[in-house]
């Protein structure tokens, strides 16, 4: 770890290791290790059992539409029991939900960078206690475009912050940490030839702003407090728009900083639901939506199906 004032940049590992590396010396020190927002823990339950034949990941914020994308790719895998629906692993609690289909596991991360975080740590801890390897996970999920259609998914080459840099900064024992965002560029070349073999909808690759907050930190005119002007904001986007970024959202620099650190094998996935340039609100339907965010579900899911199918 380089150290330069206050500041501690992090880069994930580009070696040919496929394994979880946790950066933490305590867990290997530990009799049981709990993972409280998940209701499980190392004691209780047998991860390797459970999760050791685990290859795919993917993560979403809603608890329903992990549930609707395990039952996707239950059907696309023909792992689908007429009748029954996929079991939330962690019913215990209310915090996430978790649904295992074959080598692929759902699981909700909630909304914005804490939530997701704090997800993201048990859930390496779990792959890592499942004694998993050769894991790819993938977010799934909907933004906010930039310069593009509603309705089109953007692959993220990389993560930046609002500052449009890609890194991911943390105040640790009231330090600065500074992780790197950048994502896996294999992955983004075999996502974006997927899309071109599925040739559904628009798919383009660009970088993706992660933002703390919803409307101010994103720019937006509708919220409760607003503290600049429209010319402020269009201003805003368009170097946005200039500097590669193409939709913005508030989970994937988190999660890029930590699945590299971890050296997992990672992407972003996200459907744009409106353009930013032309307006704040979503005001298409409730069915146009639906559709919209089975878009993701759908690239990826044939993402998986292909990478199984080759194995």
């Amino acid at each position: 770890m380089a150290t330069a004032g206050d500041k501690t940049k992090e880069t994930g590992n580009n070696n040919n290791d496929c394994s979880i590396r946790l950066e933490n010396p305590n867990i290997a020190a530990m009799k049981e290790d709990v993972l409280y927002h998940f209701s499980l823990s190392t004691t209780t339950h047998d991860f390797p059992a459970m999760f050791g034949d685990v290859k795919f990941v993917c993560v979403g914020g809603s608890p329903s539409r992990m549930k609707a994308f395990a039952t996707y790719v239950a059907q696309e895998l023909g792992l689908e029991q007429p009748g029954v629906e996929p079991a939330n692993i962690c019913a215990g609690t209310d915090r996430y939900a978790m649904y295992k289909v074959g080598p692929v596991l759902s699981v909700s991360h909630g909304m914005g960078v804490p939530s997701i975080a704090i997800m993201l740590h048990e859930l390496i801890k779990l792959l890592y206690h499942a004694r998993c390897s050769n894991i790819t996970i993938i977010r799934i999920g909907t933004s906010g475009g930039i310069g593009l259609e509603p309705g089109s998914v953007v692959i993220s080459q990389e993560a930046v912050d609002a500052c449009f840099k890609p890194e991911f900064e943390q105040i640790v024992l009231g330090k600065r940490v500074v992780r790197s965002t950048h994502l896996n560029n294999q992955l983004v070349q075999e996502l974006l030839l997927c899309s071109k073999e599925l040739d559904e909808f628009p798919v383009v690759v660009g970088n993706t702003m992660c933002t703390l907050d919803f409307y101010e930190g994103q720019g937006r005119l509708d919220g409760a407090l607003c503290s600049y002007t429209e010319k402020d904001k269009h201003q805003y986007l368009k170097a946005a728009y200039a500097t590669g970024i193409r939709n913005i959202e508030m989970e994937s620099s988190v999660f890029a900083a930590m699945c590299g650190a971890c050296n997992l094998r990672a992407a972003v996935v996200c459907v744009t639901l409106l353009n930013r340039l032309d307006g704040d609100q979503i005001t298409s339907s409730h069915e146009v939506l639906t559709e919209y965010q089975q878009r993701p579900q759908r690239l990826v899911g044939y993402f998986i199906k292909k990478c199984l199918e080759k194995a």
